[in-house]
């Protein structure tokens, strides 16, 4: 096996694919052929944008498969998909049954299957993989790829693919009681530092990291001006600060749309270390209202097309 350097430039232009969100597969759906994990989705037409989304946060691995003309392809998925589960969000599979699929293969210029594609900040960052690689291959390809990444500084995870119960909507996780209480004592900080600690055990917590990201909304906005807030955004386009704050209280206000179109507005002029921190704080309000949620959708794509 060759093993690819893992680099930002894309191999190959996705931009056809980026067009207006179809839905993208739902949080917990099992995928085709019974290869279901908490780490491992289908994609397909529909759900292809959802998985591109998803690689603004965490890198995605395609695995490219063709279970009608090639049997052996389909068990080479089951590998991939059953090493990535081991890294516990570190990447997310995405399973791509080209027979399935074909205008998505032809439109992602597939030439072969089996292949395995490496995407992140919506774009590939490896040269295809292609062969049916072993399962101790592809552990070793993903251990490399992940010290890679570490050294790069990219160490965000995917939440896991998981639904509650049916029948316990309404159950209470003991484990949010004491940054609830402190919400609801009207202690900001110590909320935070509850969700933080959640967070920092579980980084895939979908609902800690959506505590915590809306108490550090309520912390950064707290005995704030809304008047001299918004009049300083007004004066001054394109300081990070003064945005991210209107950005807050917009959000805070329920205007959440204007919130991230304020945002992905800023990335699209800043650059460098400004857009940087621009793009992290809209990533944290998409995070305070859940990436299930459609404004949250639509605000990643316009985030996606801000960045390229």
């Amino acid at each position: 096996m060759t093993q690819q350097p893992f680099s930002r430039p894309g191999a190959i232009d996705l931009s056809a694919l980026k067009r207006p969100a179809a839905p993208a597969t739902p949080a917990g759906e099992a995928p085709a052929g019974g290869l279901a994990g908490a780490y491992t989705v289908t994609v397909d037409e529909q759900s292809f944008q959802g998985v591109l989304e998803a690689s603004m946060h965490a890198p995605v691995v395609l695995a490219f498969f063709a279970p009608d003309r090639s049997p052996e392809t389909a068990a080479y998925a089951e590998d991939v998909a059953g090493a990535i589960e081991g890294y516990e969000g570190r990447f997310l599979c995405g399973l791509v049954d080209v027979d399935a699929t074909p205008q998505l293969a032809q439109a992602m210029q597939i030439p072969t299957v089996p292949l395995m594609l490496i995407l992140l900040d919506g774009r590939p960052v490896t040269q295809p993989i292609t062969g049916l690689l072993t399962r101790e291959e592809i552990d070793t390809l993903l251990q490399t790829m992940s010290q890679q990444l570490t050294a790069q500084g990219i160490t965000q995870r995917h939440q896991p693919r998981s639904t509650v119960a049916e029948g316990d909507e309404d159950a209470v996780d003991p484990r949010y009681a004491p940054a609830q209480a402190a919400l609801e004592a009207g202690d900001i900080d110590a909320a935070v530092a509850e969700y933080k600690k959640l967070v920092d055990a579980n980084p895939a917590d979908v609902e800690a990291a959506a505590g915590l990201a809306m108490a550090r909304v309520l912390q950064r906005t707290r005995g704030v001006d809304l008047t001299a807030a918004r009049t300083a955004a007004a004066e001054n386009p394109d300081d990070v600060d003064a945005q991210t704050l209107v950005a807050d209280l917009d959000l805070l206000g329920g205007h959440v749309d204007d919130a991230f179109n304020r945002l992905v507005g800023l990335v699209a002029r800043t650059s460098g270390d400004e857009r940087a921190k621009a793009r992290e704080h809209l990533i944290g309000l998409f995070a305070a209202v859940g990436n299930e949620d459609p404004r949250v959708l639509r605000g990643r794509q316009n985030l996606a097309s801000a960045l390229f």
